[in-house]
């Protein structure tokens, strides 16, 4: 006897329908609130079910984690679905009549759960490894908008102070997020501050500045800076109130891109515990930024049963436009599915063209599809796409090899 438990999960409040083969209602669709007492007693009458018993559920955000908790502290089958699986599977069944209500939703994922009983993937321990690297991805993408912008606005203020700073050194991001423009322009913010003081004087100021940062400090470099200033136009004058603007600019931008850095090196915790993360930080052009950012959007892999599968969740699968004797061999990417997971694959491409690795496959390919005379945007989403096609196989057989041991 097969119990099919569907669960349309909101915030604070589930909906829960009970079936059995042939349309067999166990239980009417009821609501139940994400109380620990409510749900002790939902997992009482799930647990008292007589038979083989699997709960599912559409992963949403973190309304679900409380229920799926329950069941999972209760040892009962619980799975968390994409939803747009289950989204699929009901328009394949009936594509013409849509209802939506949350008891029509609790009996979809229901029906859903007996047609895929053999495949459904119960929930373990390292799914809850994925949920944290994927949970870390999310902030760190959330505060990377908020470093764009503050990074954009500050920008802008120094415009009307010190035009080009931000172009003036070239040096590389710190470990703890700090760049040597913004340190530079939060003790020079002022174009005045540079040349009303005299090249004599800037030099040992900007010496100073150096050794408190731990800057290597060049000779020639206070003199090109000075040089470089006298020729600058500055919109408003050197006032207070522009002063605790950036400033103030420059403090928020500090501790956003500290935060980003310490989410950086966080995910390499989680990441480094999945089964396949040597296989993917052995792939040309991932590296410790890139390689957690792919595992934590991609997921567990065998949840895609074939490559194109995986291609189309990024959303960089070619289209396909066919109809009678018109048949276009040039289309759009889908651009479904996941587009965090699209934007690193981007960045990685962009780390390839930068590299130029003549050994790599897919740089290889990237230059063939150039060569054709395609567009940027068209031969990098190919490269992208043969880029997954290869992670795929790649750790697939890592995984095989694994479980044959």
């Amino acid at each position: 006897m097969l119990n099919a438990v569907g669960i349309d999960v909101s915030k604070g409040q589930s909906t829960i329908s009970i079936l059995r083969p042939a349309g067999e209602i166990v239980r009417k669709p009821f609501n139940v609130v994400h109380s620990v007492k409510e749900l002790s007693e939902l997992v009482s009458v799930v647990g008292s079910l007589e038979g083989d018993t699997r709960v599912v559920m559409e992963t949403t955000g973190h309304y679900h984690e409380p229920i799926l908790k329950a069941f999972l502290d209760a040892g009962i089958f619980v799975s968390a679905v994409n939803p747009s699986l289950i989204k699929r599977h009901d328009s394949d069944e009936n594509p013409l009549r849509k209802v939506k209500s949350d008891p029509a939703d609790a009996r979809k994922i229901a029906k859903y759960t007996l047609d895929k009983w053999e495949h459904l993937h119960q929930h373990s321990a390292m799914d809850t490894t994925r949920i944290q690297l994927k949970t870390l991805n999310t902030q760190f993408h959330f505060f990377m908008q908020q470093k764009v912008s503050l990074k954009n606005n500050l920008i802008s203020l120094l415009d009307l102070t010190y035009p080009g700073a931000n172009a003036l050194f070239d040096s590389p991001v710190r470990s703890d997020g700090s760049e040597k423009w913004i340190d530079y322009v939060h003790s020079f913010w002022h174009v005045d501050c540079v040349r009303k003081i005299g090249l004599k004087a800037f030099t040992e100021r900007y010496q100073s500045f150096c050794k408190h940062h731990g800057y290597n400090f060049q000779p020639r470099k206070p003199e090109e800076l000075f040089n470089a200033s006298r020729e600058l136009v500055a919109v408003v004058p050197k006032d207070p109130v522009y002063k605790q603007i950036i400033l103030g600019n420059i403090e928020q931008l500090n501790t956003v891109s500290k935060q980003i850095e310490e989410f950086r090196h966080k995910m390499n915790e989680p990441a480094s515990s999945l089964p396949e993360y040597q296989t993917v930080m052995s792939m040309y052009g991932v590296g410790p930024t890139y390689g957690p950012q792919l595992m934590a959007e991609i997921g567990d892999i065998s949840r895609f049963d074939h490559r194109s599968a995986i291609t189309a969740f990024a959303g960089v699968d070619p289209g396909v436009n066919q109809s009678g004797t018109m048949n276009y061999e040039s289309n759009r990417a889908s651009k479904h599915g996941a587009p965090r997971l699209r934007k690193t694959l981007f960045q990685i491409m962009t780390t390839l063209l930068q590299l130029a690795p003549s050994d790599d496959p897919v740089y290889r390919f990237m230059m063939k599809k150039k060569s054709e005379g395609k567009p940027y945007q068209v031969y990098m989403t190919a490269g992208a796409n043969k880029f997954l096609r290869i992670y795929y196989g790649k750790v697939k057989e890592y995984l095989a090899a694994g479980a044959a041991e």
